[in-house]
């Protein structure tokens, strides 16, 4: 049996302990002469304050790998780390309370449970953990109001998702990923709706709130102009990820990429 060296992790520019190690994670879909993998031992490690963008075309594997990342796949090899939790390792039930307590989440099109006002949905994401009592329903009622208020979102706060501007859901989605305080927070095309400047709004913000509560930011997108809000870049190509280079170069470019 031959022996594979061990793939080199990506940790230039980054001397803080990390808070996230992904170390050879592959993730394989089917089996025999119709396996695809669509990420092939992926290495990366990410520390406390750090906000990193991961750059690549369609179907190279950006979101299979965050959503390894943040627990809702499991991959076929490799370890994922994120503090204290090997999350590779987790169970179905262990996974569920790991994302909710451990991980924030801001999608492309905000997800927001359209019924729910503002604040409701700040609130909703509290009562899934597992310490969601009485006196927990009230903590969370009180961080609702003083996110909303950091993100500018006060007079919005009784307002249902269909009366928000693009923007104003995305700030929402960026309230509702911080509301359990996670250790990690994964950001998946945040602009891909909003016009250039209201992207950029945006992005400046999930920098600043990542930056002033400590948390691990990594960011999926196609806009090379808000990478260099970012402090690394990640190029994944083909399932092959690798450091990226300075984000400068990237936002010099100033184009998005194609879809």
């Amino acid at each position: 049996m031959t022996t594979e060296a061990t793939p080199q992790i990506a940790t230039e520019g980054n001397q803080a302990s990390p808070i996230l190690t992904v170390d050879a994670v592959t993730k394989t879909y089917g089996e025999g002469h119709t396996a695809v993998t669509a990420v092939h031992e992926a290495s990366m490690q990410v520390s406390k304050g750090e906000f990193v963008s991961l750059l690549g075309p369609s179907g190279s594997g950006k979101t299979t790998l965050i959503s390894m990342i943040g627990g809702l796949l499991t991959p076929t090899s490799g370890r994922v780390q994120v503090g204290d939790v090997a999350v590779s390792d987790l169970e179905s039930k262990q996974l569920t309370s790991f994302r909710a307590e451990r991980v924030g989440f801001v999608f492309q099109a905000s997800n927001l449970v359209p019924f729910l006002t503002a604040r409701e949905n700040l609130i909703w994401v509290a009562s899934l953990r597992k310490d969601h009592g009485r006196t927990a329903r009230k903590a969370a009622g009180r961080r609702a109001d003083e996110l909303l208020e950091e993100l500018g979102l006060t007079q919005r706060a009784g307002n249902v998702p269909e009366q928000l501007s693009g923007g104003e859901r995305q700030r929402v989605a960026i309230g509702r990923a911080l509301m359990n305080d996670p250790d990690l927070v994964l950001v998946d095309e945040p602009t891909a709706s909003l016009d250039t400047e209201m992207g950029r709004q945006v992005v400046q913000l999930l920098r600043r709130e990542i930056k002033d509560r400590g948390k691990t930011g990594i960011m999926v997108t196609h806009d090379l102009r808000m990478v260099e809000y970012t402090d690394r870049v990640f190029e994944i190509t083909d399932g092959l990820l690798e450091p990226g280079g300075d984000p400068a170069e990237h936002a010099a470019g100033g184009h998005a990429t194609k879809h």
